[in-house]
């Protein structure tokens, strides 16, 4: 296909795809062959007030619209989702534009689009005020929750669909009105959720879907983060970048919501199921190349555990092979999102190494964007590989004496979002639990467990702030209705 023939990915605004007369676009390009897929419009500021504009108009019918009218689109939408055509035509956007093998992106969305959809007609009804009794003489006093208005969203590449839905849909099904800008990296994979909530009858304005290139996202975010009618920015990314947005954001004193990094450790204690431990471990580490803010990143385990565990992680994972699943279609992992990210973790791998660490399992080395799944012992706080956010298909392994050791070794981080402990122990999972800072505890299962309607939120730092979660997205107000007959006003009447 010549560069003429490929396709360009649209903006979406208003319920209708634009590529606007003479818009700038930027090449999108597959991460494993380095090949341009295709063209994505690059927003200029009036397509990206339009997209705001657009929101704002569709807010005032969208937040009155009834529960049951919201639910009967999410559920249409739901039934959309589940159409082989349309999972077919996700996956193979998702692994062209993201590098990710099939059966990855093929569980992801087949297993889990629908769920958020459900998650999201559950929501419409649940969202309550309350009735209050009133202790300043009013008939009536009431709390009610009031959707925000224009929310501005920045999802990633690394689920590009299925992210997001899950940043965007409980901002909508509590009333506002959105504006995502999609990753750079995934543009036609994101686009997909304009197709399906227009399908399913969302109406026009709600649901707005913008494209930026690398070089202008700095200028089109800030600009849509101090347009007034933007009222709460959401963004899922590197802790890096989500500074860069809390300032912007500080700027105009606007709330945000930021899921950023994770380095999660998985303790496994003496009585561990060694077997399940290390095949789930192993999972949770390399599962998307590890590029997963919720992937296991840190394994500490008890010494008495710890000869067993690290033989048996050895030998699963010298099994798995990262390949172009092009030339190899039994590869179970595939490549990072570029090379720059490949070298980076090659780099960090080193200097443990360089700083008194055990490589295990790996070669050292990089393919292009490719990289293989890599084991280290010894890596201590301080080393680059302990403390930040690798984003790839490595494991780092601490072995430690008591299990206070273990707590105190899983909280030498900045990162909060999410945890496993392993322990047979029931009860002493329950005490351990709340000493574990992170905001999942997952007991014998891998870190990347969740439970729908449970929004895991980092405790601050590198792993950030707020949830996805349609209470995130309104605000409290009370109301009071008093009487005016008989009533006294201050200064006026005394």
């Amino acid at each position: 296909m010549s560069q003429d023939e490929l396709p360009t990915v649209p903006l979406f605004i208003n319920g209708e795809k634009r590529i606007p007369t003479n818009s700038a676009t930027y090449a999108v390009r597959n991460p494993a062959t380095g090949k341009v897929i295709s063209h994505a419009v690059s927003a200029s500021d009036d397509d990206c007030k339009a997209a705001i504009e657009a929101a704002q108009a569709a807010f005032p019918s969208w937040r009155t619209l009834s529960p049951v009218a919201k639910a009967t689109i999410f559920r249409k939408a739901m039934a959309i989702c589940a159409e082989p055509d349309f999972l077919a035509a996700v996956v193979d956007s998702v692994h062209q534009e993201t590098g990710a093998t099939k059966q990855w992106a093929g569980a992801l969305n087949q297993h889990y689009l629908g769920n958020v959809f459900a998650e999201a007609c559950d929501t419409v009804f649940s969202l309550r005020g309350e009735l209050l009794s009133s202790s300043a003489g009013a008939l009536v006093s009431m709390i009610q929750v009031v959707p925000h208005g224009v929310i501005f969203i920045m999802s990633p590449w690394n689920a590009p669909l299925l992210l997001s839905l899950m940043t965007c849909l409980p901002a909508i099904a509590a009333g506002n009105t959105v504006v995502l800008k999609t990753s750079e990296y995934s543009p036609a994979s994101q686009l997909f959720a304009a197709d399906i909530l227009k399908e399913a009858g969302l109406p026009a304005g709600v649901f707005n879907v913008i494209h930026t290139s690398l070089q202008d996202s700095p200028a089109r975010v800030s600009e849509i983060i101090a347009h007034p009618y933007v009222r709460k920015i959401g963004f899922t990314g590197s802790d890096r970048v989500g500074k860069i947005i809390a300032m912007e954001a500080a700027k105009h004193l606007k709330p945000c919501v930021l899921e950023l990094g994770g380095k999660a450790p998985a303790i496994v204690l003496d009585d561990a199921n060694i077997d399940a431990a290390a095949r789930c471990i192993v999972s949770g580490a390399f599962v998307g190349s590890g590029q997963g803010c919720i992937g296991t990143e840190r394994v500490i385990v008890q010494r008495g555990a710890s000869k067993e565990l690290i033989e048996r992680i050895k030998t699963v994972a010298s099994t798995i092979r990262a390949a172009d699943q092009s030339k190899d279609p039994n590869a179970r992992l595939s490549c990072v999102f570029n090379s720059g990210s490949a070298q980076n973790i090659i780099d960090m791998i080193t200097e443990a190494i360089d700083s008194g660490a055990e490589l295990l399992v790996g070669d050292l080395k990089r393919d292009g964007a490719f990289v293989q799944p890599h084991v280290v012992l010894g890596t201590k706080p301080g080393n680059r590989l302990w403390d930040r956010e690798s984003f790839g298909p490595v494991m780092t392994i601490a072995i430690v004496d008591t299990i206070d050791e273990a707590v105190d070794l899983a909280n030498e981080t900045t990162y909060s979002l999410t945890s496993s402990l392993w322990t047979q122990n029931t009860e002493l999972a329950f005490t351990l639990s709340p000493r574990i800072r992170a905001s999942k505890v997952i007991v014998n299962n891998t870190t990347m467990a969740a439970e729908p309607r449970y929004h895991g939120a980092g405790f601050g730092g590198s792993s950030g702030y707020g949830t996805f979660s349609a209470e995130e997205f309104v605000v409290k107000q009370l109301v009071s209705i008093y009487k005016p007959e008989g009533q006294k006003y201050i200064i006026a009447d005394f």
